[in-house]
């Protein structure tokens, strides 16, 4: 259940590499010991239109990882340098990179369709 929303300057990654991003983190939170059903991991990006950071460089790129609540303060702490070393490495380029982790309302609800209904492409 997990989710990571990225929100980036529009020259963070050009081509692909967002969605080299997306597939690095995956990987790495998967592995997270704190992350026990890693099909449930969701990543998403979202470009922004407009922005202004600062006086120096532009370049941005932050990450929201929300979670259900449960887990101690180190283990966020963990994901989150997990998450900011996985940005760093996949956007050197990048000015600002920073991560924050939110724990999501316990009136979060969701709905799944089970697998059977979807394509190859996971598009019902």
């Amino acid at each position: 259940m997990p989710h990571v929303v990225i929100e980036h300057s529009p020259d963070a990654a050009p081509g692909g590499g967002m969605q080299a991003l997306c597939a690095a983190l995956m990987d790495a939170l998967a592995a997270h010991p704190a992350i026990p059903k890693p099909e449930t991991l969701k990543l998403r990006t979202h470009q922004s239109g407009a922005h202004l950071s600062g006086t120096q460089g532009q370049s941005y790129a932050h990450a929201t990882l929300l979670l259900l609540p449960g887990r101690d303060g180190d283990t966020k702490s963990d994901l989150a340098q997990t998450i900011l070393r996985v940005m760093a490495e996949a956007l050197p380029q990048v000015h600002s990179l920073s991560v924050n982790l939110a724990d999501l309302d316990s009136a979060y609800a969701k709905r799944v369709l089970p697998d059977e209904t979807m394509n190859h492409e996971g598009v019902t």
